[in-house]
């Protein structure tokens, strides 16, 4: 019979070589989450955010939208849709799953290489038109791949643990609701985007959808597949980040039916009704999660900036604004400049300073980096985003419908603007993955 001296060692060096091969599979999730993160900086800074101020030049230039093919304004927001939200929030999707259940990449490594083949062959399309019959169903394709494969991945997320002493598990946590709820959003998004490619392709005339059906598309996007998400990890994170208590799950819940019931009317072309019901799921979340609540505490700023509470509440502002333009717009758009502003006030206002603001403090953690490169760029590039989205949504208005002529010339200075914010942020994410300090050093020192 062995001793304990015998056994000691051997059950050391089993230890050992267990943790080893944890820190590896972290070590490679991490490093496949850089490559998602770079990808997406990618398309939001040169095919969204570039593109976007390359439409707005002339947009301005021409005092309307009739000399800019649609196809452009659809290349734009889907490289910032899908290349860049999307990119990013598959990436943190497939990184959550646990490291003992993932023994390869090979799921992710697919999933990323068709889905930057799909975002990068619809822009190409939608930009030079080359071949797009065949490139708009197949990237479409690609990426209604990437998103069933990543609903087959979705399994192996750790579940509610059952409660002692009973057969039911215990309830799913108030944010995984909103996150399940958008991927489905994601999901019905890619089926709609699959299927009007498909159409388009074999009995479309021009290169872009149609108005009615790309307005329906707009609002399971943002409102059904984007707005959820981020507030289920809002939920997730903010009662920690900013000190502040858990969400109020009654007001969270109606917030979410408000919503859903929202994005129903606006795919059913109740647009009315259906702008009420978001504006109202708006509010009703800004104080679900005690936003205007004195925090108990400090908020954990750790690594970046001291603004980051700050820029967070305005994000939330920024979501009630977006909303109330789109009851604006449903009863008084002519020329597209109200619904232009509301979805800005949503998709720059909301979501990327949420973006801005909570991915320098996840991301590189994420990515096994300790923290961000420079906090005072975290700072600016959030600061020209606000500077540039309230030039853009007070002035769009203005200009499409003809009130203040004057507002054309303050389209390219707010463009120029979230560029820079932009720039700044992929500058800073980069920076930190190039060269900040490995999380993983000190596991082999």
């Amino acid at each position: 019979m062995a001793t304990v001296s015998q056994i000691e060692p051997t059950f050391q060096v089993e230890v050992a070589n267990l943790t080893a091969g944890i820190v590896v599979r972290e070590r490679h999730k991490s490093l496949m989450l850089r490559a998602w993160i770079l990808s997406g900086l990618f398309f939001m800074a040169l095919p969204g955010t570039l593109l976007g101020f390359s439409n707005l030049i002339a947009i301005s230039t021409h005092h309307g939208l009739a000399f800019l093919p649609p196809a452009w304004l659809e290349g734009h927001g889907h490289a910032q849709m899908f290349g860049w939200i999307g990119s990013f929030i598959l990436g943190i999707g497939f990184y959550s799953q646990p490291a003992r259940e993932q023994p390869v990449i090979r799921i992710p490594m697919v999933c990323f290489v068709l889905w930057t083949l799909g975002v990068a062959m619809r822009w190409f399309a939608n930009i030079y038109g080359w071949h797009w019959r065949i490139l708009l169903p197949v990237s479409a394709g690609f990426e209604l791949i990437v998103v069933l494969l990543f609903l087959a991945a979705a399994p192996h997320h750790k579940l509610p643990e059952p409660m002692e002493g009973k057969h039911a598990k215990a309830p799913m946590e108030l944010w995984m609701v909103p996150v399940l709820l958008g991927t489905a959003g994601l999901a019905a998004a890619v089926i709609f985007n699959f299927v009007a490619c498909l159409n388009l392709a074999i009995h479309g005339m021009l290169l872009s959808f149609p108005h009615a059906l790309d307005q329906k598309y707009l609002v399971l996007l943002g409102w059904g597949f984007l707005v959820p998400v981020v507030w289920g990890f809002s939920a997730r994170w903010l009662p920690s980040f900013l000190a502040i208590a858990k969400p109020d799950a009654q007001l969270f819940r109606l917030a979410l039916v408000l919503d859903l019931m929202g994005v129903l009317c606006g795919v059913a072309g109740l647009s009315k009704p259906g702008t009420i019901l978001l504006a109202s799921s708006a509010v009703a979340i800004g104080h679900a999660l005690h936003l205007t609540q004195q925090p108990h505490g400090p908020a954990k700023v750790q690594g970046i900036h001291p603004s980051f509470p700050s820029f967070i509440r305005i994000a939330y502002v920024w979501l009630v604004i977006a909303g109330s333009m789109s009851i604006w717009a449903a009863i008084a758009d002519q020329h597209g400049g109200i619904w232009g502003a509301s979805r800005h006030a949503l998709t720059v206002g909301f979501a990327a300073t949420m973006i801005f603001s909570i991915g320098p403090r996840i991301l590189p953690h994420f990515g096994g980096v300790h923290s961000i490169f420079s906090k005072r760029l975290m700072f600016l590039s959030l600061l020209l985003l606000q500077l540039g989205c309230t030039l853009r949504v007070s002035s769009e208005p203005l200009a499409y419908e003809g009130l203040l002529p004057f507002a054309w010339k303050m389209l390219p200075v707010s463009g120029m603007l979230e560029l820079s914010g932009v720039l700044l942020f992929a500058v800073n994410l980069l920076l930190t993955f190039l060269l900040g300090r490995s999380a993983f050093a000190h596991t082999y020192a």
